[in-house]
């Protein structure tokens, strides 16, 4: 028993992977810094150099990176770039694009409503959830400051 609990011990160190969390969050910072500076670019770029209102540029831009990631997912390099860059490449909103459209690629051979229609959301669905959900318990504190003459 006590072999096996050596030899378990000995296989988990070996296929564990190694990480440095200062090189982690250095890749992290220089995806993310990337994807905002290529969204601040495309914004600069409509608003200054085609004279489009602010709102505007910025609702393009998303819509821009968005049509991006999808791209991206659709020819495979967006895994990479998450690979690399982890969570500099799944928080902005490319990321969460990349959760919508990874799983209707995936399933899309099981057909347009048991594929695509009931996968899409496996994986950004629990972020729909709880970010719903953490709106809602927000509000009703920020209602019951308001009401208590706190806020």
């Amino acid at each position: 028993m006590e072999i096996k609990k050596n030899e378990y011990g000995a296989y988990v160190k070996e296929v564990t992977p190694v990480n440095n969390l200062w090189m982690d969050m250095g890749k992290a910072f220089l995806i993310g810094g990337l994807i905002c500076l290529a969204g601040q670019a495309i914004t600069n770029g409509l608003a200054d150099g085609m004279g489009m209102e602010k709102e505007a540029a910025s609702a393009w831009t998303s819509i821009a990176l968005i049509a991006a990631s999808i791209l991206a997912t659709g020819f495979n390099w967006y895994p990479s770039l998450v690979k690399f860059g982890g969570a500099g490449a799944l928080v902005p909103i490319t990321g969460f694009a990349n959760s919508v459209v990874a799983p209707a690629i995936e399933y899309k051979t099981e057909g347009q409503v048991f594929g695509v229609g009931c996968k899409i959301f496996t994986i950004a669905g629990p972020v729909i959830l709880y970010g719903i959900l953490a709106s809602w318990v927000l509000g009703v504190i920020y209602w019951i400051g308001g009401v208590m003459g706190v806020i």
